[in-house]
């Protein structure tokens, strides 16, 4: 069923967005699909899947070739899918040694003409002395150069379909740990670290419920790798447990100072305290800089607090030297005087502990910029956060569904730029003028792009790394992993008045004239709002030069609603236009905005999402505009 799903990120061979659409598609159902899919999946054969999917699930006819033919390829729905497949259709028909057969297919990829022609002809005498006329022999060796040309080998195929069965096997009944497997074998990697973090919070358990907590690192408990974690008393079986991260995937800190931290916690307990952590842990294993990356990364936040980084960032230099300290008294004998007074160390450490220097928290910019320095992303919340309503509804795809859609397709995506690099056009009409690479990210992954140099030539200012804009552009495949070609930057604090397309105004009963109360007109009670109304809506438009957004009002009563567009109402729109027009219709929430429609990504298929609050009912439109007293 994951496989049926498209359910297979993190699994063998089967993880890209395309292929996961592939299988959505594909619908398999038996290994030999899976192994059909992998052999597929390739430039050239890829053009074939449609009409696999087509002919496996009785959209259309499997073609009757020949007897032997029509066995060979019976597997795969009529189709030359395999080396294999056109090696046997070649001896069984053409009555040509396997040894040849093989040198054939060799000699229609590398296209030596005379190695084929050789062959064809012997072909034609073995398939006619088998009742196969000259033109069907002919028509099915074009058919073999067709095929051979891209035929993938089965045995590889099987081999990768297998250990992808395996895998998602793994991934299916031991989510947890397999999960953790996975996010450990890809800790150098943080875009993959990334990606199957946020895959954790999708993944299907074995008893229905979704969702994986990957927990932030944490000098107590973390370990080298990712590990499974139990809260206490919990059952340990698949349906629970959550991941710990490990401390490998946090930049700058060795597996030595790793070992070094697991074998002083195994040996005296968990740490209480930076002091206590410099004291146990050998500083010229687990040195200045390894510290501190552990402190932004809010490894040490359950013994201090996240707001008391800054503080502990301060007292490094002490802790070490306290630290090293206490270890060459250890080294010189010292202690020994003051065994009887054991209990004096750890009370030194707290008091150090519990003074830390005082000084301002880190901004949440600060806290958050120290994170992704050390982690590759963000823990304890992230910039775009604070501007999550305006890039849900502006953007009209993430980045994970938009590398599954076609090309050209008009698409606007909202997220962080990571990347930003300015480059000289070298060729054609805008050659010497300035042009940009970038990347932009959003929680979902990453995307690359480019803005040519008329786009460019405006959009520059807002070119800034770690700035949050949303882009609009065309999606591009022509390279092995899809871009978008950005024709408008629009920073996010300009998204409303630049994206709003439509501002929709529900109108609902007053309660006293609910219940059928309202003499069939359910907008009586709303006395002079209307004008109020009204009002707003035509300084709205003349406060913008040029307006944009229609006007959409939705009528409620009785558990009907009609909808309907305010004919040649286009209104400017800023952020506080909603609570303007609440606070007239003296109703909370009645005003709502929107960008333009979704884009949604279904088994091969991609289309636009409709709006609801944009939909009309036409037939009811004159009567509720009267109601309403029209524009």
């Amino acid at each position: 069923d994951a496989f049926r799903r498209g359910e297979t990120a993190a699994v063998f061979q089967f993880e890209s967005g395309g292929f996961r659409n592939t299988l959505l598609g594909m619908k398999p159902d038996r290994l030999e699909d899976l192994i059909a899919a992998n052999a597929l999946y390739r430039p050239g054969p890829m053009a074939l899947i449609p009409d696999y999917n087509d002919r496996k699930h009785g959209r259309a006819e499997v073609p009757k070739i020949h007897p032997i033919v029509d066995e060979i390829t019976a597997e795969t729905y009529g189709i030359m899918i395999y080396q294999e497949q056109v090696m046997l259709i070649v001896h069984k028909l053409g009555d040509i040694a396997l040894r040849e057969a093989y040198s054939l297919i060799k000699a229609i990829s590398k296209k030596k003409e005379k190695t084929i022609n050789a062959s064809k002809a012997q072909f034609l005498i073995g398939a006619q002395e088998k009742g196969v006329t000259e033109k069907q022999a002919t028509d099915i060796f074009d058919n073999i150069l067709k095929f051979a040309g891209y035929g993938f080998n089965k045995s590889h195929s099987t081999g990768y379909s297998i250990i992808a069965y395996q895998t998602a096997y793994l991934k299916t009944y031991f989510p947890v740990h397999y999960m953790a497997a996975v996010l450990t074998y890809e800790a150098v990697s943080t875009d993959k670290v990334v990606e199957y973090i946020d895959e954790c919070k999708r993944v299907l358990r074995p008893n229905g419920n979704r969702g994986i907590e990957v927990r932030p690192p944490c000098i107590n408990h973390s370990e080298v790798g990712f590990t499974v974690v139990y809260e206490k008393g919990e059952p340990h079986d698949p349906n629970n447990g959550h991941i710990r991260f490990g401390l490998n995937a946090v930049k700058g800190v060795g597996e030595k100072a790793i070992l070094a931290i697991m074998e002083a916690r195994d040996k005296e307990g968990p740490f209480k305290n930076l002091y206590d952590f410099c004291e146990r842990v050998p500083s010229n294993v687990c040195n200045r800089s390894t510290i501190d990356a552990l402190i932004k990364c809010g490894a040490f936040d359950t013994l201090h607090s996240t707001d008391e980084r800054a503080a502990m960032s301060a007292a490094l230099d002490d802790a070490i030297s306290s630290g090293q300290r206490a270890a060459s008294d250890r080294s010189a004998g010292q202690m020994s005087f003051f065994e009887s007074f054991a209990e004096s160390a750890p009370v030194e450490q707290q008091q150090q502990a519990n003074n830390l220097p005082s000084c301002e928290p880190w901004t949440t910019q600060e806290t958050l910029t120290h994170e992704k320095s050390v982690l590759g992303f963000y823990v304890s919340s992230h910039p775009m956060d604070q501007f999550k309503d305006e890039l849900e509804r502006y953007s009209t795809i993430n980045v994970i569904d938009l590398k599954q859609i076609k090309s050209d397709l008009e698409v606007t995506i909202g997220g962080m730029l990571t990347r930003v690099r300015p480059t000289l056009v070298k060729n054609g009409r805008s050659a010497g003028q300035k042009m940009a690479m970038i990347t932009i990210e959003d929680k979902t992954g990453s995307i690359d792009g480019v803005i040519f140099s008329d786009a460019y030539a405006i959009a520059a200012p807002l070119l800034e790394s770690d700035a949050i804009v949303l882009l609009k552009g065309k999606v591009d495949r022509r390279r092995e992993e899809p871009n978008i070609i950005v024709n408008q930057v629009i920073p996010v604090r300009d998204a409303v008045s630049q994206l709003t397309q439509a501002v929709n105004i529900r109108l609902r009963p007053r309660p006293e004239m609910a219940d059928g109360n309202n003499g069939g007109n359910p907008l009586t009670g709303y006395n002079g709002e209307f004008n109020q109304l009204k009002a707003l809506l035509h300084q709205s438009r003349a406060a913008n030069g040029n307006p944009s957004a229609q006007v959409y009002f939705e009528v409620c009563d009785q558990g009907q609603r009609v909808r309907l567009r305010a004919n040649g109402v286009r209104i400017g729109v800023d952020p506080d236009l909603p609570q303007r027009v609440n606070t007239v219709m003296r109703t909370p929430d009645c005003c709502e905005l929107h960008g333009a429609p979704k884009i949604t990504v279904a088994v091969n298929k991609v289309s636009e999402q409709e709006d609801e609050d944009k939909l009309i009912t036409q037939s009811a439109q004159a009567d509720v505009c009267d109601s309403i007293d029209r524009y």
